[in-house]
């Protein structure tokens, strides 16, 4: 068979008798991803991450999962990259004007200041970068997404208990994953390609926690509202498994992480149940404790943001 497709991740390995092969996945013209080998294959910079090629392969089945055997490889013209790059169904400058007018909105002028501050630092990354590597939102434009998805189930959190404080929970709402814009590196594709040595080192719990102390000094914002924020940000993540360094320790906190883990669980299985016929299962999706999820053919696929228009 004949298609094109793109390449989204590529390593050079050696077989058990010495010979070189690539080991790759790509994503087929269907926006699915596949693995892929090309047997025999020395790349020598040929062929890189983030390209689009056109390629001549066979379909076999490797412990039970599709895999791609690539007999013929060659490049495809540039500007078919556009056809193979997920995305964001929501232009990621109207959800980050819509996050900033909300915040400008603000009565409590210092989660005003530091809302505002950090995201217009920061804009030209967060208008069009994906919220992760591999899991959930890995799209073009997947953090302003996953952003305002969260966001939007704050508030209505708080309609439902009025106790909240809103400001400060919508606050770590738009800033919890901001640092992402420092952790991750992306290709020409806009997608991931890995992380930088800082989010290695660092990561964007902490780097965002750090973001809000040197804006509020920067500021001369309430150090108290701050720390607050700081702390959302830290433990976002919900435990220390999951790489937060504090457990949740008032309510605004623990109603951020669970709607960010609720956000991107939501993704997860719709991305995974997307996939597959009606009446049958998914393979096992390891982000979702290796559990087999199945298609009742009831949901609706459909997923809104409210963009104030």
């Amino acid at each position: 068979m004949a298609s094109f497709a793109m390449i989204k991740e590529l390593s050079e390995k050696k077989d058990k008798n010495g010979n070189g092969y690539l080991d790759m996945t790509v994503i087929g013209s269907d926006k699915k991803e596949y693995p892929a080998k090309i047997w025999r294959f020395e790349n020598n910079g040929q062929f890189e991450a983030g390209e689009v090629i056109e390629i001549e392969y066979t379909v076999d089945n490797y412990k039970g999962k599709t895999q791609l055997t690539i007999t013929m490889i060659k490049k495809a013209p540039d500007d078919m990259i556009k056809d193979f790059v997920p995305a964001s169904e929501y232009d990621g400058k109207a959800v980050f004007s819509m996050l900033l007018e909300k915040a400008n909105n603000f009565t409590d002028n210092d989660f005003k200041q530091l809302v505002t501050s950090i995201m217009l630092k920061n804009r030209e990354k967060l208008e069009v970068y994906p919220a992760a590597y591999r899991l959930h939102h890995a799209i073009v434009g997947g953090l302003m997404l996953h952003t305002a998805s969260i966001v939007e189930m704050a508030e209505k959190t708080c309609e439902v208990y009025p106790n909240i404080n809103r400001e400060l929970l919508i606050s770590g709402a738009i800033l919890h994953d901001v640092a992402k814009v420092f952790e991750m590196e992306t290709s020409k594709t806009g997608l991931c390609s890995g992380y930088s040595v800082g989010g290695e080192l660092i990561g964007h719990l902490v780097k965002g926690a750090m973001y809000i102390e040197d804006t509020a000094k920067e500021l001369g914002i309430d150090e108290k509202k701050a720390v607050l924020l700081e702390h959302m940000l830290l433990s976002h993540h919900g435990v220390p498994e999951y790489g937060s360094p504090v457990r949740p320790m008032f309510l605004e906190a623990e109603i951020l992480s669970t709607l960010d883990s609720l956000d991107a669980t939501i993704f997860e299985i719709n991305n995974a149940t997307g996939k597959i016929e009606e009446g049958k299962f998914t393979e096992r999706q390891w982000a979702l404790d290796n559990r087999k999820l199945f298609n009742h053919g009831l949901s609706l696929t459909e997923h809104k943001v409210n963009l104030g228009e």
